[in-house]
C-alpha cells in the first residue's frame, strides 16, 4: 500500500486531506513541523510526501534540506501544497524541482480534495515508472 506522508500545521486541514486520501485507498501519516516528520518518515518510509512551507519551528524548505540529506530519502517525490503563491516561489521552482525533488505545486485556496488526490496519483504513477 503507498504510503503518504502529510506535513501539514493546521488540524483541520490535516484531518479532511488524510481523510480524503484514506479514502481512495492511500496510508496516511500526518506531521505538523519538520522534526515530527523526519521522525514519522524514518519510522513508515513513504513513498510520497506533501508539503506545507509554512510550518510552526522550521520552514518547509529547511525541512527539505534535512530530509534530501538522507540518502534512503533521496528520491522520494514531494509534493508543495501550500498557501504561499506561486509568485513568491516563481524563480525559485527550477531549483526545488531539479536539487530538493519537488514535483508538484499546488496552491491550497484554489485547490479541491480531488485536485490533492489527482496530483498525488499522478506523482506516485511517475515515480514508479
Amino acid at each position: 500500500m503507498t504510503q503518504i506522508l502529510l506535513i501539514e500545521p493546521d488540524k483541520l486541514l490535516s484531518n479532511s486531506y488524510s481523510k480524503a486520501l484514506k479514502s481512495v485507498g492511500y496510508e496516511v501519516d500526518a506531521a505538523k513541523g519538520s522534526q515530527e516528520a523526519i521522525y514519522i518518515a524514518d519510522k513508515i518510509k513513504p513513498d510520497v510526501v506533501i508539503l506545507e512551507l509554512q510550518l510552526i519551528s522550521h520552514s518547509g524548505i529547511e525541512f527539505l534540506y534535512e530530509f534530501r540529506s538522507y540518502p534512503d530519502w533521496q528520491d522520494i517525490p514531494v509534493l508543495l501544497h501550500t498557501n504561499v503563491p506561486y509568485v513568491e516561489i516563481g524563480d525559485n521552482w527550477q531549483y526545488l524541482n531539479d536539487l530538493l525533488g519537488v514535483k508538484r505545486y499546488l496552491y491550497k485556496p484554489t485547490t479541491t480534495l480531488q485536485d490533492l488526490i489527482a496530483n498525488v496519483n499522478q506523482v506516485f504513477l511517475n515515480k514508479n515508472e
